[in-house]
């Protein structure tokens, strides 16, 4: 009994320090690729093969197909990703994720703790966040393995258990249940790398003769498809609550898995002959770790190539499966694109912010422009649906605003990322203030009508005047932000390349003359009233309110500008990195 529970700790601490190791590598890989990572993001946009070299691209940096799936039925929710892309994501995630079987495969016990001291060394001493995550990546990659290497040792007594070599015949002479022995120890771990790694660790483990193993790899193979099978558990999970393409996006997965599972369990003996010709030769117990990872490999590239020129009636079988019905209606507040599941990557998600913040920023301009076409309308009811709208984007900005706190106090954003991260942030309180001051505006604007100012038609046109500037002025800094800024090559105007200085001047002398126009607009319709006043034109009850609006109208330009000039030094910060 008490060797039993010896074994059975060192396989759970082992299993605990592997699975420690792979998400730590995975993090450190994601801050040390930082900006990178939009760049294979952007691969998704292409056509299904490219979103294929994404998908495998992407989880072979994460090191993990499930952070990969996430990624993608998140995006689909969001509405950044189509069907067909997000399931060819997936299918190339599959592959990817077979780079860590690969990685496992490779004989280098002897070199765990250099990696381990070499790892902690470099993170130590290391004075620069990329060199630190770098040094921290290798230290997980000597940990992953330790992990392994644990596992090994614990297991070697249970070659030479009666009880459990009778168990292992079994599994062997009846596949399925081999099957359901992968998909029980994926659920339970939530991780196939992991339950492949305890699987090449447990093959490896030489029978009565010293030289076979005591699974072979025709037992291995319906267990591996067994932990294929149970990783789909993580994408339906995933796809809880979410948007109807997000579950059609788990459903294409667990249909990969499933069909290719039905379908190699009937090739196992062909399958394990192909395998073991196209592997290493040599003792079985020497090579049946790589021999696992080749299987794994051709299994889903097998599955990957017979899927993809089939992706269009993937599409209508998930789609058929899971119809569509009639959409829920959602408040302006309530987020479309922000996702709690991506917070681990945070390429990712601030992809998802920046889709969001240009919502808001959308939504305030609407706002603007409303309030600008209303001050003429004598009709205090036009103004209650601005007054609802400028809470709900007060809401909504609310809530991306703690959506990046959280980004913030989850630790997993590198240094390049937090300073977007912080400029977001700014940009955020000068929508704010933006909003704030449109609702204190609209509801001076139904005071007016309501207590029955008379107002000169002059000042009136004038105040429509200088809302209209605010808004134009508020409308460029919005373009700017969702486009980026225009810059300058020769005496064209071009999309802002890397190598290309953006024509920044240009830009803030266009918004500080809109600017200079507010304030000499308003200077002049203070100077205007008082002399109507004056004259007995206007009452001078209405001098102040008057004098309220105006104030309110110039802390609006100064909002609107302070947003420009805070939406040019994001621009430029995120072309500065990748110049």
């Amino acid at each position: 009994m008490e060797g039993t529970l010896q074994i059975l700790f060192g396989l759970l601490g082992g299993l605990a320090v592997f699975i420690f190791g792979m998400n730590m590598m995975s993090g450190c890989l994601q801050k040390a690729a930082g900006e990178k990572m939009k760049s294979i993001l952007a691969l998704l946009t292409k056509n299904p093969v490219m979103g294929v070299f994404a998908g495998a691209l992407t989880t072979a940096v994460l090191q993990s197909s499930s952070a990969t799936t996430v990624m993608a039925i998140g995006f689909v929710s969001a509405g950044l990703m189509t069907l067909p892309q997000s399931i060819s994501i997936i299918l190339g995630a599959n592959i990817g994720t077979t780079i860590t079987a690969q990685i496992i495969a490779f004989k280098i016990s002897d070199y765990i703790y250099l990696f381990i001291f070499a790892g902690f060394a470099a993170s130590y001493i290391a004075r620069s966040e990329k060199a630190k995550n770098i040094g921290q990546t290798v230290f997980a990659f000597g940990l992953l393995f330790l992990g392994i290497e644990t596992m090994g040792d614990v297991m070697k007594p249970l070659a030479s258990s009666p009880f459990f070599l009778n168990m292992i015949s079994q599994v062997k002479d009846i596949p399925v249940l081999g099957v359901l022995a992968g998909t029980f120890m994926t659920l339970v771990v939530q991780s196939s790398s992991a339950t492949i790694a305890v699987l090449q660790n447990f093959a490896q483990q030489a029978g009565p003769d010293g030289a076979t193993s005591i699974l072979g790899l025709a037992g291995a193979i319906p267990i591996l498809l067994g932990d294929n099978v149970g990783t789909t558990v993580t994408a339906l999970l995933a796809s809880v609550g979410q948007a109807k393409d997000a579950k059609r996006t788990a459903l294409a997965h667990c249909i990969f898995n499933i069909s290719g599972c039905l379908l190699f369990i009937w090739l196992i003996d062909p399958s394990a002959a192909v395998i073991r010709w196209l592997s290493p030769a040599g003792p079985e117990v020497e090579v049946i770790s790589r021999q696992i990872a080749n299987a794994h490999t051709a299994f889903n590239i097998i599955m990957t190539c017979i899927w993809t020129p089939l992706l269009p009636y993937m599409v209508k079988l998930v789609t058929g499966i899971i119809r569509d019905g009639a959409p829920a209606p959602q408040p302006l507040s309530s987020p479309r694109y922000l996702d709690g599941k991506l917070m681990a990557q945070p390429a990712a998600a601030l992809q998802l912010v920046s889709k969001e913040m240009a919502r808001c920023g959308k939504l305030a301009d609407g706002l603007l422009e409303t309030v600008a076409g209303s001050v003429s309308l004598d009709n205090a009811d036009l103004y209650v649906p601005v007054l609802e709208t400028c809470s709900q984007v007060h809401e909504l900005n609310e809530h991306i605003t703690e959506y990046l706190a959280d980004l913030f106090t989850a630790g997993v954003m590198g240094e390049e990322q937090a300073d977007e991260a912080a400029g977001m942030l700014y940009l955020l309180g000068d929508f704010d203030r933006i909003v704030l001051l449109c609702r204190e505006l609209t509801g001076m604007l139904q005071e007016r009508i309501e207590k029955k100012y008379k107002y000169s038609k002059d000042a009136m046109k004038d105040l429509e005047k200088a809302l209209g500037f605010l808004e134009a002025m508020y409308a460029q800094s919005l373009q700017m932000l969702c486009e980026g800024i225009p810059v300058t090559q020769g005496n064209q105007s071009v999309p802002g390349d890397a190598g290309i200085v953006p024509d920044r001047r240009a830009q803030e002398k266009k918004l500080r003359k809109r600017k200079e126009k507010v304030l000499n607009l308003s200077l002049r319709m203070r100077k205007e009233h008082r002399m109507r006043v004056s004259k007995g034109k206007c009452s001078a009850k209405l001098a102040k309110p008057f004098d309220q609006i105006l104030n309110t109208l110039d802390r609006l330009s100064n909002s609107c500008v302070n947003f420009a000039d805070s939406v040019v030094e994001q621009v430029l910060r995120k072309n500065s990195n990748h110049f």
